[in-house]
């Protein structure tokens, strides 16, 4: 079973699942927490970034690098351990979108 880690650096790291390079045929979604417009509520200098490794339409794994990672990180865990299609996923669109709407610039990919 996929275990979520976090990594309180700064800017924190969090990921969950497998990697592009542990699953070398899979898709990879990249998005850069500086497109967030809501990200930049947090702060004005927002740096970051996040990927999604999908394969057949489910979530195998995510990284994420920036403000507020680790509280990212639960939507991509359950995705993984749920096994929750990512076009199911891409309609749980996050109630109050600040950093979270990181997961919109990655789905709208899909």
């Amino acid at each position: 079973m996929p275990v979520p880690q976090v990594v309180f650096t700064d800017p924190p790291v969090a990921w969950v699942g497998r990697t592009s390079a542990e699953a070398p045929d899979a898709r990879v979604l990249d998005a850069d927490m500086s497109a967030v417009a809501g990200a930049s509520l947090q702060r004005d200098d927002v740096t970051g970034w996040a990927r999604l490794v999908v394969q057949d339409d489910r979530l195998l794994g995510a990284t994420f690098v920036g403000p507020h990672a680790g509280e990212l990180l639960h939507a991509a865990t359950v995705a993984v351990v749920g096994g929750v299609p990512l076009s199911v996923l891409r309609h749980a669109v996050p109630a109050y979108p600040t950093v979270s709407e990181i997961w919109l610039k990655l789905l709208e990919q899909h």
